[in-house]
């Protein structure tokens, strides 16, 4: 890219999802490169939802739903490109990031994002959302999608990239 900006994401980097539907839309269909095949979250099912809970548009059963990415090498990231079934479209993000060194688990909120209910690919510039993260290398990334365009709140992505900067 014209920018500067490489693909993070490669065959060396590992993936975890929250959840998946089926096999057939696995988190290795987030990388594999075709347009066909795509990863699907799975709904939490309404028999686990206590009984005093009552269903509306704001309660999302089966948010958050999240993607993390490990990577092989300290990073920057700088862009998310993702591509999303309509009407399973996670609509709000949180991004966070893991930075090199950190303990497990400390993970800290690096940008949000705010996809829109379509099929087509977006675009969202990662601007750290505090200073001191700005020159943090970071080792892993994840996706949190804390709301659905779905009522179950599943969530199905056909592409993910991260660009950004390799930290050598």
């Amino acid at each position: 890219m014209a920018d500067g900006f490489k693909p993070l994401i490669d065959g060396e980097t590992k993936i975890k999802v929250s959840s998946t539907l089926d096999k057939s839309v696995g988190k290795k269909c987030l990388i594999d490169g075709s347009p066909e095949t795509c990863w699907t979250s799975q709904q939490v099912p309404i028999s686990s939802i206590p009984s005093h809970l009552s269903l509306t548009h704001t309660h999302r059963q089966g948010t958050p739903q999240y993607i993390q990415l490990s990577f092989s090498s300290a990073v920057i990231p700088r862009r998310v490109e993702l591509t999303f079934q309509g009407g399973f479209v996670g609509t709000k993000c949180s991004v966070e990031v893991l930075l090199v060194g950190a303990e497990k688990g400390q993970w800290r909120k690096w940008s949000s994002i705010f996809p829109e209910d379509v099929n087509r690919k977006q675009t969202f510039d990662l601007a750290p959302s505090e200073q001191d993260l700005a020159d943090g290398n970071v080792e892993s990334v994840k996706l949190v999608f804390e709301e659905s365009s779905d009522f179950f709140g599943r969530v199905t992505v056909y592409d993910l990239q991260i660009w950004g900067v390799a930290v050598s």
